[in-house]
């Protein structure tokens, strides 16, 4: 298991990408959206990840719509992430997400997943070309269900899972639910709490979500890649303590419960 950190898209990429890597992290979560981080020197961002010994994971402008019944928006998203995959295979990423497109006109917003089943597997194959993973992150109603991800694998089979656990706490199905229906597809995971009512972002533990819970699901799926603290803080310097609060925080549940899974196997 690898945990990473976002860059804030507010500042500067290099800049983000030296606080992540100086905090001790394993990797970058490179959000690719305005204000600031649209557009970057790559070849400098590529010389950062190499000094601090840094992966990096795809992270693509969350409101693009990319499904959008108008041929020529979808084409100009398309062409937008087709800019992004080829930055980010150049940075040396593995996975680049996608997140799903709520945009459409008021008299078809319930052909909503249609749209985006029909979109999306040329978005999957032009990322296969460049040797990256496309992933799906669920968020809300109608993207929230197993249900609704399986038509779209459906749709695209080499599409694979980006669960957010923080969005499962919005309604729709549980951070276990997606696990035991996708744990072969689930290649990224987004940690951050919330209430469960908005998409609050804040430190894990100061919310409603039962991180123990969360914990488990991954490892009875099997899953040991990268995780990312995407916890937001308007102080930049209480921002530095939360992730390395939370850091800290998810590798002692980590390893807490693969003891006790170890432990329940020897019982038997």
């Amino acid at each position: 298991m690898k945990i990473g950190a976002m860059n804030n898209p507010a500042l500067p990429v290099e800049a983000e990408v030296n606080r992540i890597g100086r905090a001790g992290f394993a990797f970058v979560d490179l959000t690719m959206e305005g204000p600031a981080a649209t557009s970057f020197d790559a070849k400098a961002v590529k010389s950062l990840l190499e000094k601090h010994n840094l992966n990096i994971v795809g992270h693509t402008d969350p409101v693009l719509p990319w499904a959008y019944p108008l041929e020529g928006v979808r084409l100009a998203c398309f062409d937008e992430l087709c800019r992004c995959a080829d930055i980010f295979a150049d940075l040396g990423a593995k996975i680049m997400n996608i997140h799903p497109c709520y945009q459409a006109p008021p008299a078809a917003k319930g052909k909503i997943v249609e749209y985006n089943a029909a979109a999306i597997a040329p978005i999957a194959e032009a990322a296969a070309k460049r040797g990256l993973v496309l992933a799906l992150e669920n968020f809300l109603p109608p993207f929230a269900s197993v249900e609704t991800f399986g038509l779209l694998f459906e749709a695209a089979p080499a599409l694979k899972l980006h669960l957010d656990t923080g969005h499962c706490n919005l309604g729709g199905d549980s951070a276990g639910a997606f696990c035991r229906a996708f744990g072969d597809r689930l290649v990224h995971v987004h940690c951050s709490d919330n209430r469960g009512r908005f998409d609050d972002h804040i430190p894990l533990g100061a919310g409603a979500i039962d991180w123990g819970q969360v914990v488990g699901a991954l490892q009875q799926a099997s899953y040991n890649g990268t995780v990312t603290l995407e916890i937001f803080c308007g102080d930049a310097d209480m921002g530095a303590i939360y992730l390395e609060q939370n850091k800290k925080y998810f590798t002692q549940l980590w390893e807490r419960a693969k003891s006790h899974s170890s432990l329940t196997r020897e019982a038997y």
